[in-house]
């Protein structure tokens, strides 16, 4: 292994599964981290063991996780880019083997397995990390700069969306069709990144209301979605996650004392990798100036709007600071316990959805 710090050599990682997370997120950009290499993936598909090949030439294809385990000494980090149900299991026996581990978003199915996976990072020493890339979204990270620049002044409501528009479940996708105790909802999946976005910039919330929907026939959990965010500091910020949306509100829209932010359109860095693009392209993370958001302020009664540039979205951000972190230069790019929190709190969302009440965040 080469994860001593000082050590020049290129950390080793292993992409455990090779669909859309592994081939089209985790390879582009750990291939393009300078200091990691893309040295082994996992699928049990033929089809995708061939597209890795052609991919990856140079990774060792497993078949299996167990075939992994039994070569962990060869890699430093293992990426679970498996279903939410093998988050837990995969993360705790790669940790026992000796690997560090980046898990997709959401880290588990349910706060306890959360729970003893950080326990297992305690006793092995092993880091554990998960994939929240959207807090390195051009857009995000624009909203982050307001807000810490006291553009908006003092913040009161913090709004996020993530709509999208699929009137018809996708065929044979273990997102759409498992339940919720197994992980499966939009609130698992994109309400995950904008919950953990939500409390990076504001902490912990005091209190979580949420209405939870399934709006389409043939699937088992929420694909329409509301939660709202009480905070001690007086910020509420109000999510919005839906795939029957054909018209979609602001992807952010931000009110303050001293002016308010308002923005379009997503992040392009998906798209780009979809496309094949990687974070070496001269344009990556860049939106074009018809997707800039505009800030509104008001100075001695007069009113002032104008276009924001974005600033330039960089999700390889992760696994640098991921490799600086294995080679003891730095904490991890997210840690475990904000994993656990944004875990607690789509919990308690769908308690809330269930009650049809606010329900109080615990403390202790």
């Amino acid at each position: 292994m080469s994860s001593e710090k000082g050590d020049s050599s290129p950390l080793n990682v292993a992409i455990v599964g090779y669909g859309l997370g592994g081939k089209v997120f985790h390879a582009p950009l750990v291939k393009s981290t300078e200091g990691m290499k893309v040295s082994g993936i996992v699928t049990r598909s033929q089809e995708k063991k061939n597209q890795a090949n052609t991919d990856l030439p140079s990774a060792e294809i497993f078949g299996s996780f167990e075939e992994l385990l039994s070569k962990a000494d060869q890699f430093d980090i293992a990426v679970i880019t498996t279903p939410n149900t093998e988050h837990a299991p995969q993360a705790i026996a790669a940790m026992k083997a000796g690997l560090h581990v980046v898990v997709d978003k959401p880290v588990a199915i349910n706060s306890g397995q959360c729970r003893q996976m950080m326990e297992v990072s305690r006793e092995t020493g092993k880091l554990l990390s998960v994939f929240q890339n959207r807090r390195w979204d051009a857009d995000f990270l624009t909203v982050k700069k307001l807000i810490e620049s006291g553009a908006l002044g003092k913040v009161s409501r913090f709004e996020s969306r993530f709509e999208r528009w699929r009137p018809q479940p996708k065929a044979n996708s273990w997102r759409e069709s498992s339940a919720a105790e197994d992980g499966g909802g939009l609130l698992f999946d994109l309400g995950s990144h904008a919950i953990d976005q939500a409390t990076f910039l504001f902490g912990k919330p005091t209190d979580v209301y949420a209405e939870m929907d399934v709006r389409r026939s043939g699937i088992k959990s929420d694909d329409d979605s509301f939660v709202s965010l009480s905070f001690q500091n007086g910020v509420r910020a109000h999510i919005w996650v839906s795939l029957v949306s054909a018209s979609a509100g602001p992807r952010f829209r931000v009110l303050g004392s001293a002016g308010a932010y308002s923005k379009l359109g997503v992040d392009p860095q998906e798209e780009a990798l979809r496309n094949g693009k990687t974070p070496l392209d001269a344009d990556w993370g860049m939106e074009p100036q018809s997707q800039w958001g505009s800030l509104s302020q008001y100075k001695d009664d007069v009113h002032i709007e104008g276009k924001v540039e974005s600033l330039r979205g960089c999700h390889q951000k992760f696994y640098e600071i991921m490799r600086d972190a294995v080679k003891g230069l730095g904490p991890v790019p997210v840690k475990a316990e904000e994993a656990l929190q944004t875990m607690e709190i789509i919990e308690l969302a769908r308690n809330s959805a269930a009650k049809k009440q606010s329900l109080a965040m615990s403390h202790s």
